[in-house]
């Protein structure tokens, strides 16, 4: 972030003057830039956008300079734009007054039913009296655009448009107004930021539309899976069969695409996407993208930027986690005003059945219906034809260019994961380059199952990639068969954290806990476009109508409809005491009683850096007793503690603002969990509960204190009534470990007989002037 005590205005006109008198043939070559300048100083949009105007005149010569340069001016939500400038004009407009930062442009990507089902959340006919079907919220959904004809998006039964919605059905290639309904009330596109980076879109070869139409099927995966409509006999090429339905089938939906099938998600259009929908009157933002760390700070962060001002407006905002699991500190979206989301697994399994040639049987997974299922096929282990050019290592994974193209033709060929290929993906391409027929991949166990639709994938584990090779060497001719894929449902243990799902703590704010929540985000089946890549079905093209897919993608969505439930639900309540009742009333147990497990390597008992809270609960949620609440005072207080200025906060929120130097606040924001980092002797934190169930509660605490702690609640007894809806208790630590520790995990309950609302409890013990001793 560019600091804001620096030269006044003078110098940098005199700069400014200076950089224009330069022959243009030593110019600096120009990038899209970000100008942050924090809240509006105006209500009227175009009073803002001339402020814009000319600030960046003094920059670049003149206003007619200024509007060429300038890609969007936002203005509705907050004060900034994205314009085309040099790397001088952008270190000179960063030391204007009144611009708290200036980012460069980024390329940010997407986290790429039964689970409905499995989260127990009714259909719209069983519980439409009490606010389950989500009707009078408004869902957007920021991704790779809707295909409005996919019967996930019909509009029978759905309300009138709201007459407090703004926004509009932007019109493009092959996308008009027709396309926008009772369901789909809004759309837009944005491209400015993306075209900046990476030049014109060439849409003509149509694996692109410019227009909110999808291509990729990624935003109408996501789309339905939060606000769909029901759809019977939905399937994936027959897998999966059954009724398609989103978390909340009567709201309302709003799409924002931002990202391209191409490849990205530029920033500036992000941020011009958060503009639009606060101006729109969004309730809900459904945000499955983000960037791997190292993290910007949250006045760099698109997306922290965005979601801040969306979230000042009421508008509670969910992002994916992402997919770097399962290693620590990978976890994305980290701003304590978000919902972040981690992938959890369901009880729906896709076994498929391996035929060796001496008639036994092994069990893999996969996703396969095509052809070949009753013929008997040669399988060579890849470390046994490697190609000439590479070597053994290489080629036990099958990696790229490793593989004998005419020893592998025609033939199955069996590879194991390696250190640095983790998935599939790599392998299938390659053996689909050398001609093979199939692949079996050993690999880590994990219920997440990597489609393929050119050749047959199976993935087994590594125990039974062993037993094929003992099956091979005692063979002289070893041959297997592949039995279609079955669908089998609740004979299998879930939820469980998913493989990829990116792991806490936050590497930029470790007092937050992050993820959030967790959600189902392993085989999801929900809408897809027919213009993505086909499935090759017996040399047949058919394009999909509905695909399984895998990611923090697909639990963001998750959680955005049970949101809209709670907002229909509860409308007044703050998206702070939605993510409150979320993550209080989560489960951290499976179907059987069982401590919920995250995937690795070796899986583990799950804690709350994999899962946040625990899994979701949308009908306990419903209800949770008490909230902990906040609002933007608490959120500014937070970022002071951080570090950030005086000028920077108050150009944020556009009133004076004096930071206080104590870091003790940020352990004591009031969130739902307490994170503390660097416990050394005793700490004690507050927080502040608002009972939002029966007027007249008692609450007793119960502690399950973190190994090597002691912890104490005061008072440990909590009495609401008519008069008295909130109360502050306050949460001693005290280590009883002298040596230097891992985080360890707890828990506070807070119990009135019926609500039991549970508070993580996260503590690393460290020693004063430990790194002295040593």
């Amino acid at each position: 972030m560019a600091s804001l005590w620096s030269p006044g205005i003078f110098l940098a006109h005199v700069l400014a003057l200076l950089l224009k008198a330069l022959p243009p043939v030593i110019l600096a070559e120009t990038n899209v830039y970000i100008v942050y300048m924090g809240d509006k100083l105006h209500d009227e949009p175009e009073l803002v956008r001339e402020s814009h105007h000319e600030l960046l005149a003094d920059i670049v010569g003149s206003k007619e300079a200024a509007k060429e340069s300038i890609l969007y001016s936002y203005k509705h939500g907050f004060s900034g734009f994205a314009a085309v400038l040099t790397k001088s004009q952008e270190k000179l407009i960063a030391d204007f007054p009144g611009v708290v930062g200036v980012v460069r442009n980024r390329i940010i990507s997407s986290h790429t039913t039964r689970s409905w089902d499995f989260l127990q959340v009714p259909q719209l006919v069983d519980r439409i009296s009490t606010g389950h079907s989500g009707a009078g919220a408004i869902i957007g959904v920021m991704d790779t655009g809707i295909w409005p004809e996919s019967k996930s998006f019909r509009d029978e039964g759905m309300a009138e448009v709201p007459s407090r919605w703004r926004g509009i059905c932007q019109e493009g290639e092959g996308f008009n107004r027709s396309h926008c309904n009772r369901k789909i009330i809004g759309a837009r596109w944005y491209i400015k930021g993306y075209e900046a980076e990476f030049g014109k879109l060439n849409a003509s070869d149509g694996d692109e539309f410019l227009s909110p139409r999808d291509a990729g099927g990624h935003g109408t995966h996501t789309s339905s899976t939060a606000t769909g409509g029901l759809v019977e006999n939905a399937s994936f090429m027959g897998l999966a069969r059954g009724l398609a339905r989103g978390g909340a089938p009567s709201a309302w939906l709003a799409v924002y695409k931002v990202c391209w099938a191409t490849g990205g998600c530029a920033e500036a259009d992000v941020l011009a996407a958060f503009d639009d929908a606060i101006f729109d009157g969004v309730d809900v933002l459904s945000v499955s993208l983000g960037s791997a760390p190292p993290l910007a700070t949250y006045v760099e962060d698109a997306v922290a930027i965005g979601s801040f001002y969306a979230v000042a407006k009421g508008i509670s905002v969910v992002c994916s986690a992402g997919n770097s699991g399962p290693y620590p500190q990978t976890i994305t979206n980290t701003a304590p005003w978000v919902v972040t989301v981690a992938a959890s697994t369901i009880d729906r399994a896709f076994p498929t059945i391996i035929t060796l040639g001496n008639n036994q049987t092994i069990v893999g997974q996969a996703l396969y219906t095509g052809k070949n299922g009753d013929t008997f096929h040669p399988i060579v282990y890849g470390e046994e034809i490697v190609a000439d050019d590479s070597d053994e290592d290489s080629a036990r994974s099958c990696d790229s260019g490793s593989l004998n193209a005419t020893l592998a033709r025609g033939k199955v060929i069996l590879c194991f994961e390696s250190r640095s290929q983790r998935s599939n993906t790599i392998a299938r391409r390659t053996v689909l380059d050398v001609k093979g027929v199939g692949l079996i991949f050993a690999q880590s166990p994990t219920k997440d199952v990597t489609l393929s639709l050119d050749i047959p994938c199976i993935q087994v584990d590594f125990a039974i990639g062993t037993y094929l090779l003992t099956y091979m060497e005692s063979s002289r001719n070893p041959v297997v068969k592949f039995s279609f894929t079955k669908t089998v449902v609740g004979q299998q243990i879930s939820p469980e954290v998913a493989f990829f799902s990116s792991r806490g703590p936050s590497s930029i704010s470790a007092t937050v806990l992050k993820p959030d929540i967790a959600a189902p985000g392993v085989n999801i089946l929900a809408s897809w476009s027919p213009a993505s890549s086909p499935a090759i079905i017996d040399n047949e093209a058919r394009p999909l109508d509905f695909k399984i897919e895998s990611g923090t993608s697909m639990s963001c969505p998750h959680i955005s409809g049970v949101v809209a439930l709670l907002k229909a639900a509860h409308p007044k309540w703050s998206p702070a005491a939605i993510k409150s009742a979320l993550i209080t009333t989560a489960s951290i147990e499976d179907e059987y009683g069982q401590k919920t497990v995250a995937e690795g390597a070796p899986h583990k008992q799950a804690d709350p850096f994999d899962y946040g809270g625990g899994h979701v609960d949308p009908d306990r949620a419903m209800h949770p007793g008490l909230v902990f609440d906040m609002d933007t005072s608490d959120y500014i207080r937070f970022l002071c503690a951080l570090g950030y200025n005086n000028s920077a906060i108050s150009l944020m929120t556009r009133t004076r603002t004096r930071c206080k130097k104590s870091t003790t606040f940020l352990v004591n924001l009031n969130l739902p969990s307490i994170t503390i980092p660097e416990l050394k002797q005793n700490l004690t934190v507050s927080r502040t509960v608002t009972n939002v169930g029966p007027i007249t509660s008692i609450y007793v605490a119960r502690v399950l204190a973190p190994a090597g702690t002691r912890v104490t609640v005061e008072p440990s007894v909590l009495s609401f009534d008519s008069t008295r809806k909130k109360i502050k208790f306050k949460v001693t630590f005290c280590s009883m470990l002298r040596i230097q520790g891992r985080y360890s995990f707890g828990n506070l309950f807070l119990e009135d007989g019926f609500h039991v609302v549970r508070i993580p409890l996260i503590v690393r013990t460290v020693i004063d002037d430990f790194y002295a001793q040593i």
